[in-house]
């Protein structure tokens, strides 16, 4: 990893401040000055100091959260009675939500500290799937579900293909990969349906299974390693009551 980046995914400073610092001589690793922002260190074996301070590298942290109706998924809002953020502990502040759900949407929502994830997992060009779970006002008829299967027109274009499976008359379960703002509701409304209850159940191969509305875990070593695909995973599951 370039020093550059080590100093910024420590939470020092942005990588641009960070080249000023190690360019002024302010940056050592191994007792020795470096003053190339490129030079190559091993977050895990090399020691980096910054004005005589050891700096550690932060621990990236993930955490799965099954969102209430009636909380925003933001840091702050003045106008919200209550973000995902007041759900977490005080020392979980600094995550990062990975995407959003709209107010009145449940279910799962990841928060972390891990920028390259929050990427991974929210920019079109990986096509994540997104599962949910949708009440409908009334039962979908056959015609419907295959036209918004293939894309129906929002915004001035089709959306892409998704996966419908009837659950009952009503409810069904919908997969898509794309994240346009209130898509399913708007999806649905284009072809005569109003959507009554709407949750994410599904995000990747991420399951929010017995996860009870309101509460949070942190993933498991397994979850992030494979699921995710990230290595060195530093943070065991501890489902808390």
């Amino acid at each position: 990893m370039r020093l550059q980046v080590f100093l910024s995914k420590a939470g020092v400073c942005s990588r641009r401040a960070a080249v000023g610092f190690i360019r002024s001589g302010k940056v050592s690793v191994n007792s020795k000055k470096i003053i190339e922002p490129s030079f190559k260190v091993d977050p895990e074996k090399d020691k980096v100091f910054l004005n005589g301070k050891r700096i550690s590298p932060r621990e990236k942290i993930y955490i799965m959260l099954n969102k209430p109706k009636g909380v925003t998924t933001t840091k702050k809002d003045r106008f919200a009675k209550k973000t995902v953020m007041d759900l977490l502990p005080r020392r979980f502040k600094h995550l990062n939500p990975v995407g959003r759900l709209d107010k009145d949407t449940t279910g799962l929502i990841l928060l972390t500290n891990d920028g390259d994830m929050i990427n991974r997992f929210t920019h079109p060009k990986f096509n994540i799937d997104k599962t949910y779970e949708v009440k409908l006002d009334k039962e979908l008829v056959s015609s419907d579900k295959r036209m918004m299967e293939k894309g129906v027109i929002i915004d001035g274009s089709f959306t892409a293909e998704c996966r419908i499976k009837m659950r009952s008359k009503n409810e069904v379960e919908m997969t898509l990969h794309e994240g346009r703002k209130r898509q399913i509701r708007r999806m649905f409304s284009s072809v005569g349906y109003k959507v009554r209850g709407l949750k994410r159940t599904r995000e990747g191969l991420l399951n929010l299974a017995a996860l009870p509305e309101g509460r949070w875990r942190l993933l498991t070593r397994d979850e992030i390693k494979s699921h995710l695909g990230l290595d060195n995973p530093e943070r065991e599951c501890k489902l808390l009551n």
